[in-house]
């Protein structure tokens, strides 16, 4: 299970180093036109995410294994003959191009952790990761990122934790792990990190109190 900030009856704040997911944590979606979509279709709406999703289309892409377009052609056969090929080609485009924004608040506070301790981004994404950072203009907000799709394991594995570990320059014991899904918190506990399970910016500007404390300044308000 996650754990707050500091453990405890410690006396020192618990981590000295930020591990911090990417999607449903800094990152979020737009797919309001998938879901007009599936409307017009006659689909429950998130049929198309759960096809995407799914780990026989979605761990192949997030494992830099196949194109944006092989991802989009296996939601069009995940999507037949439930709705016609048109349909189907359209929702898979829809999908797999959606728009998205970025939690400012989340931002902020991240990039006040990056001024005190190593922050690291640990994610399951894309090979074009990099261009979505720079379309939010988050290129440099983190010390290093960790991208399944170039370093060939995804969480939950263990192994993209260490990774993350590694490039933060600190032991796993040491860190703050922060992710919106149980299963990647409840991963990185079990390797020592201490997990925080990303609800709200209010999550994140608690666990984020240590640090305030070794800065002297607590971390931007909303």
């Amino acid at each position: 299970m996650s754990s707050g900030a500091t453990r405890p009856g410690a006396r020192e704040p618990a981590f000295d180093a930020v591990l911090c997911d990417i999607d449903g944590v800094i990152r979020f979606f737009d797919l309001s036109e998938v879901s007009r979509l599936e409307r017009a279709a006659g689909l429950p709406e998130g049929t198309t995410a759960s096809v995407g999703f799914a780990p026989e289309n979605d761990l192949p892409l997030l494992l830099g294994r196949i194109t944006r377009e092989e991802w989009a052609d296996s939601i069009v056969r995940g999507l037949l003959p439930r709705v016609t090929p048109y349909e189907a080609e359209a929702l898979a485009r829809a999908f797999s191009t959606a728009g998205f924004r970025a939690d400012e608040g989340v931002v902020d506070l991240l990039r006040y952790v990056r001024e005190h301790c190593p922050l690291v981004l640990v994610t399951n994404a894309t090979r074009w990761l990099d261009d979505d950072l720079a379309l939010l203009g988050l290129t440099g907000l983190a010390h290093s990122v960790v991208n399944s799709s170039l370093v060939g394991v995804a969480k939950p594995d263990r192994r993209i934790y260490e990774i993350a570990a590694e490039r933060a320059g600190v032991a796993p014991d040491r860190c703050l792990f922060v992710d919106d899904r149980q299963e990647n918190v409840d991963a990185a506990v079990a390797l020592g990190m201490t997990g925080v399970l990303h609800r709200d910016a209010t999550d994140l500007r608690t666990a984020l109190l240590p640090v305030a404390g070794r800065a002297g300044a607590g971390p931007p308000d909303d």
